[in-house]
C-alpha cells in the first residue's frame, strides 16, 4: 500500500483536528493522518518548461484562482481554520475546491488574488470524486473563470503548471510535467477515483482544490493528494482529479443537483491468469448479491465488453447511472454463466 496525502492545510488549531481523517498541515506540529491507497510506482521527472511559458500561463490564470479558508470547530468545542485552494467555475460566483477542503465546516470564504474575501456558501459536494462547488458573491470584476480542458487528450511528459495557497502562500505557481495518467485515488468516502493524474509539478498542504493547468491555461486536474517519501516529505508525487471528472460533477453541484454513482456492490481484484476480476467480496443486500454472484466468481465482461483488469470493471460501473440494467459475465467452478444486474445508487 501507498501512503497518499489530501493536502489541505489546517491553521490556527488549539488541537488536532482533521478534515475527514485526512492529512492537514498544523501550526501545533500535530502528527499528520493518512490516508491508505494503492498506486503504481512513479518516479519524479524534471521539468523542462520554459520559464515564459509558466510566466504566461500564471499571467493569464491567477486571477481565477483563490484561498479557501474554512472555520471549523472540533469535537472539543475548540475553533480553528481549514485552508486550501479552489478556482473560478462560472461568472455566477461558483468556484470548484475539493469535498475535504470544506467538509465539517461551519463558514467558508474566499480570498481573492488582490486580496479582496468574501464569505462563501457550499453549494454542493460529492464525496466519491472528492469535488465541492461553492458560491461567492462578489464583484464580477473579480471573477474570471478558468476554461477545463480535456483530460482524456492529455499525454505523459506534457508540461504543466500548478497555482495554490500551499501552507497559506497564496498565489504560488509552480510546474512541472504529467508523470503517469490512470492512477487511482481512494475518495473521502472510501470509493475509488478513477482515472486521476499523477505529476511531480511541486504540490503540497493547501494545494487541495487548486487547478493543474496545461500550457493554454486550461484546467486539466484539480490537484488533491500527495505521496510523501518515507520520512514524510514531499517526494515529487501528486495526483490530481481528472478535468473530464470535474465537468460532468461541477455541472450538477452548480445547479443544485444531487451527484448518484452507480453501486454494484463488490470488492474486486485482479485475476491470477491476468484474465478478468475476482469478486473478493459480495456485500450483502446489495446488487451485486441480488443477482445472485457469489465471492470467487470471476467477471470476464461487462455488457459483452471483455474487462481484463479491476480499474476497467470499476470505469466501467461509473459510467452507468443507477438504475441500469448490466449482463455480467462471468466464471465459476469453470464453468461460464451470465448475471442481470440492477445497480443500484452508491451509499454515502
Amino acid at each position: 500500500m501507498t501512503r497518499i496525502f489530501a493536502i489541505s492545510a489546517t491553521v490556527l488549531a488549539a488541537v488536532a483536528v482533521g478534515i475527514a481523517g485526512y492529512a492537514a498541515f498544523k501550526d501545533d506540529s500535530s502528527k499528520t493522518v493518512v490516508r491508505q491507497v494503492t498506486v503504481s510506482g512513479g518516479t519524479p521527472t524534471s521539468t523542462t518548461t520554459s520559464v515564459s511559458a509558466v510566466t504566461n500561463v500564471y499571467n493569464s490564470t491567477h486571477r481565477g484562482v483563490v484561498e479557501i479558508t474554512v472555520q471549523e470547530t472540533s469535537q472539543y468545542g475548540q475553533s480553528g481554520a481549514a485552508q486550501g485552494s479552489g478556482f473560478v467555475y462560472d461568472a455566477a460566483g461558483h468556484i470548484v475546491t475539493n469535498e475535504h477542503v470544506v467538509e465539517g465546516g461551519s463558514a467558508v470564504s474566499v480570498r481573492f488574488w488582490n486580496g479582496a474575501r468574501y464569505s462563501a456558501t457550499v453549494v454542493g459536494t460529492d464525496p466519491s470524486t472528492d469535488l465541492a462547488v461553492i458560491k461567492v458573491n462578489a464583484p464580477a470584476s473579480l471573477l474570471h473563470p478558468l476554461q477545463l480542458g480535456d483530460s482524456s487528450a492529455v499525454q505523459v511528459g506534457e508540461p504543466v503548471v500548478a497555482i495554490g495557497s500551499p501552507l497559506g502562500l497564496e498565489e504560488t505557481v509552480t510546474a512541472g510535467i504529467v508523470s503517469a495518467l490512470h492512477r487511482q485515488m481512494t475518495a473521502p468516502n472510501n470509493f475509488t477515483i478513477p482515472d486521476s493524474i499523477q505529476t511531480d509539478a511541486s504540490i503540497t498542504h493547501g494545494n487541495s482544490g487548486g487547478p493543474l493547468l496545461d500550457l493554454n491555461g486550461r484546467v486539466i486536474g484539480v490537484n488533491a493528494q500527495i505521496k510523501p517519501d518515507d520520512n514524510g516529505s514531499y517526494a515529487g508525487i501528486g495526483f490530481a482529479i481528472p478535468s473530464d471528472t470535474v465537468r460532468s460533477i461541477a455541472s450538477r453541484l452548480a445547479t443544485g443537483g444531487v451527484v448518484e454513482h452507480a453501486y454494484l456492490g463488490v470488492s474486486i481484484g485482479n485475476s491470477s491468469n491476468g484474465e478478468g476480476v475476482v469478486l473478493n467480496e459480495v456485500r450483502p443486500a446489495t446488487p451485486a448479491s441480488r443477482a445472485g454472484l457469489q465471492q470467487g466468481d470471476v467477471v470476464t465482461a461487462i455488457d459483452g465488453k471483455k474487462v481484463n483488469d479491476f480499474t476497467a470493471l470499476g470505469e466501467a460501473i461509473d459510467a452507468r447511472s443507477p438504475g441500469d440494467k448490466v449482463t455480467l459475465t462471468y466464471t465459476r467452478n469453470g464453468s461460464t454463466h451470465t448475471a442481470q444486474v440492477t445497480l443500484a445508487a452508491r451509499p454515502s
